[in-house]
């Protein structure tokens, strides 16, 4: 006999791998391919949007490819005065070691260093790439270094002989390689267009990628038009929409969204975590705003209601104004008194009979036990257990003989004529002195005042909400209902 081991009931076994089929296998490796390529795409189109903002990091880290990019994409070429400036700066350090610093070909260099400090002063030539604050920073360093205030002073003083013989040449022109060198190299010329935009040949790179998403896009739409009858080709566009995004030669960073909505698809990343958060955040904020919308809105309505007296003509039901619309020849307010009156003598009465004869007897009780003949009876001896029953019996006749009474004129056509008849008087006798009393004005501007209270302290909170509390509270309420 063999035994079958199985696992521990606390053990949770994994579960089975999904089957997939050749169809699915080849179809889900085609979105994967696909999707790695939205990636390439849009890794080169970040790359190109932050080119000349980072130009001086790419300059830095990789200057070979990116004079090449700049120079073949951007219409970036280096400035003819600034790169004359370092031209000359490298002559002036050949010559130095050719003849020594107080020959005159070095002085000659100097003077042409001189006059070209000037013109980079006066000039500007970093205008034109945004990078006046380099020029800024060149000012500042040099007037530190040779302590004076005027940058073209201290351009002219730091490239004299007398000044760099005093320094030191070998210290001065380290200074200028590490401090000054790298802020002039950073600048440079960007060409403009026909049009009068700056040179951007991206599109030579981009094209190609638009062709094998659009080649793709037209493909899929094929596709879906065939497999799904009624699918026309516009509606297979509408159900990929986001692959339009791949197609625009402008707004490029948009194409974001269609990377991560492929890299979902092709099960390379899980964005379900992300969505579902998204769309319940999306949707309790939506709640608590369109909740505060409605409860305002209905207050609002409510106020105006008592302020043109709408309220107060419905519940008089008095002319004036508006005709009050009556749909069933029925006055609800009589029609709801004679329901409560029979509910009440039918089913609740009964239930409450004890605490009401309960209450009846300490009430009269009380009234006697201040009357001086009650109270001498009670001292007589054996009269104060008959004075308490006398009590009881009074006041179960008189419940009993109320109680009766009520449901005899409730059974009885005439008396429940009479009682008709008081809860009609009732009414109107009320709608009347309502008329006549100023306490109706003041109870709608009591209860105006009420309802402004109510949206300030209460359903303004909403907007204050935290969606994070409600989203877990929501949630605990869920699990516990299940």
């Amino acid at each position: 006999m063999t035994l079958r081991k199985t696992a521990p009931a606390s053990v949770k076994l994994p579960a089975p791998a999904p089957k997939f089929s050749y169809r699915q296998w080849r179809s889900l490796w085609f979105e994967r391919v696909m999707a790695i390529a939205t990636v390439l795409n849009l890794g080169i189109v970040f790359f190109d949007l932050s080119f000349v903002p980072w130009h001086n990091f790419y300059q830095s880290q990789l200057p070979t490819f990116t004079a090449w990019y700049g120079s073949q994409f951007k219409g970036i070429e280096p400035h003819h005065a600034t790169e004359r400036y370092l031209q000359t700066v490298t002559a002036l350090e050949e010559q130095v070691v050719r003849t020594g610093l107080r020959s005159p070909e070095v002085a000659l260099l100097l003077g042409q260093l001189q006059n070209q400090s000037a013109e980079l002063v006066d000039e500007n030539p970093f205008q034109g790439a945004g990078k006046s604050g380099t020029l800024e920073r060149i000012k500042r360093r040099m007037r530190d270094r040779v302590n004076q205030e005027s940058s073209k002073q201290a351009f002219d003083i730091f490239w004299s002989p007398d000044y760099l013989s005093q320094q030191g040449w070998n210290r001065s022109l380290q200074f200028f390689n590490r401090q000054i060198r790298p802020l002039i190299a950073t600048n440079y010329f960007r060409g403009i267009d026909d049009n009068g935009d700056p040179i951007d040949r991206f599109w030579r790179i981009d094209v190609g990628f638009i062709a094998l998403f659009g080649a793709e896009l037209i493909a899929r739409c094929f596709y879906l038009s065939r497999r799904y009858k009624g699918i026309t080709w516009i509606d297979a566009l509408v159900w990929r929409w986001y692959d339009l995004l791949l197609l625009l030669p402008f707004w490029r960073w948009l194409r974001l969204i269609p990377v991560l909505v492929r890299l979902n698809q092709a099960k390379l990343v899980n964005l379900a975590p992300l969505s579902d958060r998204l769309m319940k955040g999306l949707i309790t904020s939506i709640a608590i705003e369109l909740t505060e919308v409605v409860v305002l809105r209905v207050i609002d309505q409510i106020q105006d209601f008592i302020r043109q007296g709408d309220i107060t003509r419905w519940v008089l039901q008095s002319g004036g104004g508006r005709p009050y619309i009556d749909l069933n020849n029925i006055n609800e307010t009589e029609a709801i008194a004679n329901h409560l009156v029979t509910l009440l003598a039918y089913q609740v009465l009964p239930q409450i009979k004890p605490e009401i004869e309960a209450l009846m007897h300490h009430s009269l009780t009380r009234i006697l036990s201040s009357s001086p003949v009650y109270t001498g009876f009670q001292r007589l001896p054996g009269f104060g257990g008959w004075s308490n029953q006398l009590t009881q019996q009074m006041v179960t006749e008189v419940s009993q003989n109320t109680y009766q009474a009520l449901i005899a004129s409730l059974e009885d056509p005439e008396g429940r004529q009479h009682l008709q008849t008081l809860i009609t008087r009732f009414g109107t006798a009320l709608q009347t002195e309502a008329q006549r009393s100023t306490a109706l004005e003041e109870i709608q501007s009591l209860a105006i005042a009420l309802l402004e209270e109510i949206k300030i302290n209460y359903v303004k909170r909403l907007a204050t909400a935290d969606p994070e509390a409600l989203r877990a509270e929501t949630k605990r309420l869920y699990n516990l209902t299940r």
